[in-house]
């Protein structure tokens, strides 16, 4: 900065003296403020990289000493330290892909699902069924598709078999943002969590039909508020949906689950979801009708 001001005074002499015109001058000028902005980030930079190799002399030296404490512990043995990491990274492997359920009931289901990729996808890591609103039911109803009932039959008897057969049975309902319009629709399924909560219900009274204990089960519905996909045109037929999770059971609900009566009456909530609609409609329109 000192250099810079001499030079400035230098220039300002020769100026005033009248040996320079006026346009040269001011190139002179902006000339001079170029080169000081210049030393200026120059000196800005030097001060930040002091600063960073402060920091990064600071953080050297931290890990020098964790990485003695970590030898320290372990009798200063490098093979322990390695196997300690190989042993941290397999378990966090393990974890990022565990699933809930054992590997038996994964299997089953994952040839259920090759077999009617149409009604529904397994996703092994979160022990969920998505079952496929627009084939699973008729438009804007709870009743289930003839489909849909013989997958349901014989999901139900994974259900009753070995390992399965402690599992916990959560079922939620979805539906798009399409407000419900048509009278008869409406008659039954006054909103959309009415009518996502009775679709949860029909497909637990068809489990229980099949033979699945009563007590295992859990219904929800949401409606159109927790949609997968923005609600368009294309999106709305994925947030048509029934989520089947399956969940180990606890301790007191497995030995209330041994002595269960298996019921097989539908509730007065399904009985009315489950009643035909008067209005027919043609395969395949969009929900946005209902």
């Amino acid at each position: 900065m000192r250099f810079a001001t001499l030079t400035l005074s230098a220039l300002t002499l020769t100026v005033l003296g009248g040996c320079v015109p006026q346009n040269q001058y001011d190139d002179l000028m902006s000339a001079y403020r170029s080169k000081e902005q210049q030393l200026l980030q120059l000196q800005n930079d030097y001060t930040t990289s002091r600063a960073n190799e402060d920091m990064l002399r600071k953080q050297l030296a931290e890990a020098a000493a964790d990485l003695a404490a970590a030898k320290n512990m372990v009798g200063g043995d490098r093979n322990a330290l390695d196997e300690l990491e190989k042993r941290y990274q397999s378990l966090l492997a393990q974890l990022g892909s565990m699933s809930p359920l054992p590997e038996s009931v994964n299997e089953t289901l994952e040839r259920l699902a090759a077999e009617y990729p149409d009604i529904f996808e397994f996703d092994s890591r979160l022990g969920m069924l998505r079952f496929k609103s627009d084939v699973t039911f008729d438009l804007g109803s709870a009743k289930l598709t003839s489909k849909a009932e013989t997958v349901l039959k014989k999901f139900a008897s994974i259900l009753n078999e070995g390992e399965a057969n402690n599992l916990e049975v959560r079922v939620v309902g979805h539906t798009d943002n399409v407000a419900i319009r048509r009278a008869a629709t409406a008659a039954q399924h006054p909103t959309n969590v009415h009518l996502s909560a009775h679709r949860s219900i029909s497909v637990r009274d068809a489990l229980v039909g099949d033979g699945v204990a009563a007590n295992r089960f859990m219904v929800a519905g949401y409606g159109e508020f927790r949609p997968i996909s923005e609600n368009t045109s294309k999106g709305n037929a994925d947030n048509r949906r029934v989520e089947v999770f399956l969940v180990p059971m606890s301790g007191s609900a497995m030995a209330s689950n041994s002595g269960a009566t298996k019921s097989t009456g539908s509730s007065s909530a399904t009985n009315a979801a489950q009643k035909p609609s008067n209005v027919q409609t043609a395969t395949g329109q969009e929900e946005n009708e209902k």
